[in-house]
């Protein structure tokens, strides 16, 4: 017997991504991850403008819950922690790499827009 979507997690595989990329921060961080290997908590946070420590650290850990992202905690005082994309994560360079390009076009769009009105 075949479900229908109303019975599955997702409606459509679109909402399975949202829900794993989605939002204002978590394709920000997949992006600077996949830019930097490896960063730690407070590299990341000054590399992404207007992200309150709080935010990150959700965003991170709904990240590493998808396995999107790996977190080392490495047993020093004062403790250092870093964050990397898994494999799996990985796999969202190209989507993310669209995503860049789209938004570059967008903007330029936006502003040839504004000269004419």
């Amino acid at each position: 017997m075949q479900k229908n979507n109303y019975d599955r997690p997702y409606g459509c595989s679109v909402e399975a991504t949202l829900s794993v990329i989605g939002g204002r921060w978590k394709p920000v961080i997949i992006f600077n991850l996949l830019q930097n290997d490896v960063l730690r908590f407070g590299e990341l946070k000054k590399k992404i403008e207007g992200i309150t420590q709080r935010m990150l650290t959700n965003q991170l850990r709904e990240l590493e819950q998808d396995k999107i992202v790996a977190r080392k905690v490495y047993a020093e005082v004062p403790p250092r922690v870093e964050y990397s994309l898994t494999d799996y994560g990985r796999t969202l360079e190209p989507i993310m790499i669209s995503m860049r390009d789209w938004g570059a076009e967008h903007m330029n769009v936006e502003c040839d827009e504004s000269l004419y009105m």
